[in-house]
């Protein structure tokens, strides 16, 4: 009996460490875990951005969302953010939101144990130091979460967002109007929008397609007068829709 309990402890541990993971399943994290999926009861749509900062493409994505008088939140791998640390503070000039994605865009669950905690604050205290601003967000490398890695968002006192909708932009296949499409599919009111800004872990130059496919959401959003913006805005006092309204009603009467 003491052999096969002994036996069963390292099953247990890979359990406890990978069952989070199960949040990386789109209709489990929606239903089970709202706020970590990035639902919010305001009818607020939370835009973000994954795997940046990238010099070629991200400032062609500011310059859009500046266009529309819109803002994203981005998350950023550190390892690109220490080699562009003007572009960061850049977006956080404009009125962006950056957060942590992660030393590098490694999956946790292939993380050697104890790397994590260190990676995750290293990132945070990076983009701090760059831009002056609090970092509150964390999203992990594919949305696969680990034990350890909520707890070293918590360590870091960030707050673990996924996401509600996707664009599926990462692929090879994928056009401005299959994004669009996508996104809008899943999409509901309070819910949050994972894109790319980057091609780096996606198929090459798929940013020209998810540029093409924000400029025709940013549209929809705006002929329907859906608030968007940042995480920071999501779970903000639902008064703040209001007004959000109003603005968008004025900007598209100019």
């Amino acid at each position: 009996m003491r052999g096969s309990a002994a036996a069963l402890v390292p099953a247990l541990a890979v359990a406890a460490q990978t069952t989070p993971a199960l949040t990386s399943l789109p209709w489990v994290r929606r239903t089970l875990t709202p706020t970590l999926a990035g639902i919010s009861r305001r009818p607020h749509v939370a835009l973000t951005y994954d795997d940046g900062p990238d010099p070629v493409s991200t400032p062609l994505f500011l310059r859009l969302l500046a266009r529309h008088g819109r803002f994203a939140t981005f998350f950023l791998l550190g390892e690109h953010a220490a080699r562009y640390p003007d572009l960061v503070l850049h977006m956080t000039e404009l009125g962006h939101e950056v957060a942590v994605h992660g030393w590098d865009h490694r999956c946790l669950a292939f993380k050697r144990p104890g790397r994590l905690v260190d990676e995750v604050k290293r990132t945070k205290d990076l983009l701090e130091d760059i831009t002056g601003k609090s970092v509150r967000w964390y999203r992990p490398p594919y949305g696969v979460l680990t034990a350890e890695g909520l707890n070293a968002a918590r360590a870091a006192r960030l707050r673990t967002v996924l996401w509600t909708a996707w664009g599926r932009d990462w692929t090879s296949t994928a056009t401005p109007d299959s994004i669009r499409r996508t996104v809008l599919r899943s999409q509901k009111p309070g819910g949050t929008v994972l894109l790319h800004d980057t091609d780096r872990t996606s198929a090459p130059l798929s940013w020209r397609n998810t540029l093409g496919a924000t400029s025709e959401l940013l549209d929809h959003w705006a002929r329907q007068v859906v608030p968007v913006g940042r995480l920071s805005e999501h779970w903000a006092d639902p008064g703040v829709d209001l007004r959000l309204r109003l603005v968008t009603a004025e900007q598209r009467e100019s």
